[in-house]
């Protein structure tokens, strides 16, 4: 039997062509005919603690063959890629890698998966090193943060806050665009901010407390009525 794995950690792998897509239709035609696939898990993780990796080195028999696109998408680690490797040999599995070819059991052969597995392991700390010198250099920019670029500015954030007064959340998602635990978040800090500041009455809790809580809100009509006790 031939078993194809895939393995994907990123989304810039799969604008790479590295996708789940494009490595199933490779090891399709390589001759896979079953697939175990790892999605949003790094090379670096122990085969123990990949699910389908782990699924598929308990199902593999002796006579099966293993193949993958590349050998990184077995292991970016050049112990423990040597060690899954040397596991499936002893057991009498075949590993097949796409770009390289099929490993041999053999004295040449470990050398050669030795040294691919390493350059594996030293592309990832360059890219690791990489990103970290480039956070570095953004950092001296005061102008910038950590993280995922906001999708919404601060006004339209309070801009969607303000509208929850008089509307739902599903008619404030549809008029900002805004998810419904988007807009949670942004009035749970609103409420933090006006406490620090000293600036939170009665009726501000009353309300924020209200969609924080995922309600359909209390109106302020009921507000200033009193409908609504102070705790």
């Amino acid at each position: 039997m031939v078993y194809g794995y895939v393995r994907v950690s990123t989304q810039g792998q799969v604008d790479r062509g590295n996708s789940i897509e494009a490595q199933t239709e490779e090891l399709r035609k390589a001759g896979a005919e079953d697939f175990f696939i790892d999605a949003g898990i790094s090379g670096a993780t122990p085969p123990e603690k990949r699910p389908e990796l782990a699924r598929l080195l308990e199902t593999v028999q002796e006579g099966d063959t293993v193949v993958v696109t590349r050998l990184d998408r077995l292991s970016r680690s050049a112990v423990g890629g040597y060690g899954l490797v040397e596991s499936l040999l002893k057991k009498g599995v075949s590993v097949r890698v796409m770009n390289m070819g099929l490993i041999e059991d053999s004295t040449a052969g470990r050398l050669i998966l030795h040294i691919m597995l390493a350059f594996s392991e030293f592309e990832r700390e360059t890219i690791k090193e990489r990103m970290l010198e480039g956070k570095a250099i953004a950092r001296q920019d005061p102008e910038w943060r950590d993280g995922r670029p906001k999708k919404f500015t601060r006004a339209q954030v309070e801009h969607a806050i303000d509208l929850l007064k008089d509307h739902t959340y599903a008619q404030v998602q549809e008029m900002t665009g805004m998810s419904k635990s988007t807009l949670i978040r942004a009035a749970r800090a609103a409420k933090e901010s006006s406490k620090a500041a000293g600036e939170l009455n009665f009726r501000d809790k009353a309300w924020y407390d209200s969609i924080v809580e995922g309600a359909e809100q209390i109106s302020i009509e009921d507000i200033m009525k009193g409908e609504t006790t102070d705790g």
